[in-house]
């Protein structure tokens, strides 16, 4: 959209809005155009939203997730087994296991997955805090729900040789999850079942 605009405001907020993911300079200037139209409160409420969101909401330090407070609501809940761990790439992932109601653990997010070619190594991942809460003694096992891609089958086995020295059971997800599939993508029936199907992770590699 090269047209031009009668304000340098209105410019300014469309360029703003097309810098977000998805979002090109027509539906940019659609959604400035709708802020226009709605009353001062509404855009006010809207700025003051994204401000808090990005100034206020912190990271759990225990499993990496986003929350509110220094530890999330998922790991401070006493009704969680905190000796089950998932292991997940991101904060979507999170989510969308939670959507199927199938786990009732706890989690931790590694921030991405080993990608050589994207330059992302073990050390870019939250792998060595994994590795401190099993050291502690509470876990008995750790689920490896990771991308069935060769990226993520490198990061599940990256992890699985740190955790060998201890004695927990390290699993990965059922491949009801096909190869090449990444976890947010996949429906929630059919990723609930590939946890609830888990298998040794020592039963799916030839050592």
């Amino acid at each position: 959209m090269n047209q031009k605009l009668p304000s340098v405001l209105l410019e300014n907020a469309v360029n703003e809005l097309a810098s977000l993911p998805g979002i090109g300079k027509k539906t940019a200037l659609r959604l400035a155009l709708y802020m226009l139209r709605r009353d001062i409160g509404y855009t006010e409420s809207f700025a003051s939203a994204l401000v808090s969101l990005r100034r206020d909401v912190v990271y759990c330090k225990k499993c990496h997730n986003i929350s509110d407070h220094e530890i999330c609501s998922i790991c401070s809940n006493p009704a969680r087994d905190h000796s089950l761990i998932c292991v997940v790439e991101n904060i979507k992932e999170v989510m969308v296991i939670e959507n199927t109601g199938q786990f009732k653990g706890v989690y931790h997010v590694l921030g991405g997955i080993i990608s050589p070619m994207d330059g992302i190594g073990p050390g870019d991942l939250q792998i060595n805090s994994l590795v401190e809460r099993v050291a502690k003694g509470e876990v008995k096992e750790v689920i490896l729900a990771l991308s069935t891609t060769m990226e993520g089958d490198t990061t599940n086995f990256f992890i699985y040789r740190k955790l060998s020295p201890y004695s927990i059971q390290v699993s990965v997800i059922a491949r009801g999850v096909s190869i090449g599939d990444e976890i947010e993508y996949t429906d929630e029936v059919t990723l609930g079942r590939s946890i609830q199907n888990r298998t040794s992770f020592n039963d799916s590699i030839k050592i």
